[in-house]
């Protein structure tokens, strides 16, 4: 029997990385849907949010960083436990680590399964996987609910304010400069993976992002998002999302479909609105899984391991 491999491991097209200054001390490394990273300069010192999936491509912000500021990178942020997030934090040689106990707690739970699954996933986002040293990437400092770190004068924030994408979800907040770095909680353009997320909570999470106004917020994927009015559309565009899947899949299910059926119904339902964004095909098996899972007997989300995510893929697209 043909299976289709995943969506994913055909997308070998190199993108074209932007690095912008966004505010007085943000950055953002973006790179036409792959995940992004920012950064802070502050008086003595420069924070990383999110590192890329491996040391050689991290090597690539690093570069970037070089050539605005020689300050050293102090701080890694991880905004939640995905490896293409994660694995790269060795190269920045930080001074600490800094994630919610949350992120530390499903690193603990299930962070080799999740690295050997992502990496199967995405071959071209783990470019030089062999520079990936051996074990996790282990946060140095957690923090539940809200930590603040002072970079000389400038205050940074960094907030839980709910579960979305995963439980452990913290963005990275500028409270003078109003700019944020939200992680995966935000997509633009760029279909939010939703194979550990909480649906029913994650609209809220966007509604309490909304309320500190950012004025940019830099997203998981796509472009940083300038002004308030593209900001909301990054929220809403998300929020939207989020909710015509769990609709969609919550409604099958209490009608007694099967995850097949309610899987083919929801692509057809929502191929029009949102097919054009980065890796739509490749979420959408993982998206509607999880839904299907919340919506029926699992409040929380299943560990992920590479041969589950082949059996499902064969489910559902073989």
């Amino acid at each position: 029997m043909s299976t289709k491999t995943f969506a994913s491991a055909a997308d070998l097209e190199e993108k074209k990385v932007s690095f912008t200054q966004i505010s007085a001390h943000a950055w953002a490394y973006t790179a036409e849907g792959d995940p992004n990273t920012g950064i802070i300069i502050g008086e003595n010192e420069v924070l990383v949010a999110d590192t890329q999936a491996t040391p050689a491509m991290a090597a690539d912000v690093i570069r970037r960083i070089r050539e605005v500021t020689d300050k050293p990178i102090k701080y890694v942020v991880l905004t939640h436990y995905h490896a293409v997030r994660v694995l790269g934090a060795s190269a920045y040689q930080p001074q600490q680590i800094l994630a919610s106990q949350d992120t530390y707690d499903l690193i603990v739970e299930r962070g080799e399964a999740d690295k050997a699954s992502e990496i199967g996933r995405f071959p071209r986002l783990f470019q030089n996987v062999e520079t990936v040293p051996q074990g996790m990437t282990w946060p140095t400092m957690t923090f539940t609910g809200k930590m603040t770190l002072w970079m000389g004068d400038l205050e940074v924030q960094l907030l839980q304010l709910g579960r979305g994408h995963t439980k452990g979800d913290t963005v990275v907040w500028l409270p003078q400069e109003k700019v944020m770095f939200s992680g995966d909680l935000v997509e633009f353009d760029a279909t939010p993976y939703a194979g550990d997320a909480y649906f029913k909570d994650w609209p809220h999470t966007l509604d309490n992002i909304a309320a500190l106004k950012p004025q940019a917020l830099v997203p998981g994927r796509g472009p940083a998002l300038m002004g308030e009015a593209q900001v909301m559309a990054g929220l809403d565009s998300t929020r939207s999302f989020v909710s015509d899947v769990y609709s969609s899949v919550k409604d099958a299910a209490v009608a007694g479909k099967d995850l097949r059926a309610v899987y083919q119904e929801t692509m057809a339902k929502l191929q029009p609105k949102y097919g054009h964004w980065v890796i739509f095909n490749h979420c959408m098996p993982f998206d509607v899984t999880r839904a299907y899972d919340e919506a029926t007997q699992y409040p929380d989300p299943r560990v992920w391991t590479a041969e589950r995510d082949i059996q499902m893929w064969q489910a559902l697209e073989g």
